[in-house]
């Protein structure tokens, strides 16, 4: 990807070596609920605990929606704003590139809507972080929470990614414009919709609105793509197919598989390698974020 010439957004802030630990959320409500608060969506994000709960035998992804807070120890603020990342740190460089192209891309897309579209803000930190969806360890992967409008990533995701054998610039960007795509989707009002049908409905039916969710910010991650090579030239020849790539290599099948494990399609949160590869492809093709109405198709 060219991406080192690119402006840099300011909307990232990192909180890398800040000591926290666990600790009690005071107000918090029920787990991954509450007013302000909402569940952690993400695409990375559930990978590797999803890989150990399968691996255990359990659904595990409840140790992450939601939970105790997370009580910082150290009294320096943040380090916010792409001035402070560090010149020669090429991954916290490139996240921020990214995120200045989904910034330059879903602006306009809104304006033709007749909307205003707010840039997320995201957070880089190792181990573990508190949001306002509660705390989440690095084990969790990136993730978005609809409560404070925020993404996060451990940089060290993308080294998981590659051992995978879903590494390259793209499939680290697709990541991080996944994740954007939730936040457009909390723009909308979509997550919040979901959220709201998926307590009235057994856990079968809310998986499957789980996974229309992520296969919309699958396709919204396609609609990025499509416009920054547009705007931008962005991609280079293997970039899509590292993107196509990785879509696969996190399919929930293709996890269950490379976990020994039995493929239950009733048990997909996020979608089969063929479902996210298609519905990144419809971005991709298409750019036009309509196109991405995942929840009224068959596909």
């Amino acid at each position: 990807m060219r991406w080192k010439n690119l402006r840099r957004s300011r909307n990232v802030e990192d909180r890398r070596g800040m000591s926290a630990g666990r600790g009690s959320s005071r107000g918090a409500g029920p787990r991954g609920t509450g007013m302000g608060r909402g569940v952690k969506v993400g695409g990375g994000g559930m990978l590797l605990l999803l890989l150990a709960g399968l691996f255990l035998g359990q659904d595990l992804t409840g140790l992450v929606s939601g939970g105790p807070g997370l009580t910082q120890t150290q009294s320096q603020s943040p380090r916010s704003g792409s001035n402070n990342l560090p010149a020669n740190d090429d991954a916290a460089q490139f996240v921020s590139a990214i995120m200045a192209t989904t910034e330059d891309v879903w602006t306009p897309l809104f304006q033709q809507a007749g909307k205003q579209y707010q840039p997320p803000k995201l957070v880089l930190f190792n181990d573990g972080v508190r949001s306002a969806c509660g705390f989440t360890s690095s084990a969790a992967g990136p993730f978005y929470c609809p409560g404070d409008y925020q993404a996060y990533i451990d940089l060290d995701f993308f080294d998981e990614l590659q051992r995978m054998g879903a590494g390259g610039d793209f499939a680290g960007a697709y990541v991080l414009a996944h994740e954007v795509g939730h936040h457009v989707q909390n723009l909308l009002g979509v997550s919040m919709s979901v959220q709201r049908r998926q307590r009235q409905v057994s856990k079968v039916e809310s998986n499957a609105l789980s996974v229309r969710a992520e296969l919309q910010a699958d396709c919204y991650a396609g609609v990025w793509a499509h416009h920054a090579h547009k705007q931008m030239q962005l991609l280079e020849p293997g970039d899509l197919e590292e993107g196509m790539n990785a879509a696969a290599q996190i399919g929930d099948d293709v996890l269950m598989k490379n976990a020994g494990r039995r493929v239950r399609p009733e048990s997909f949160t996020h979608g089969s390698a063929k479902q996210r590869q298609e519905w990144l492809y419809i971005g991709l093709k298409t750019g036009d974020p309509n196109q991405c109405d995942t929840f009224n198709s068959n596909t």
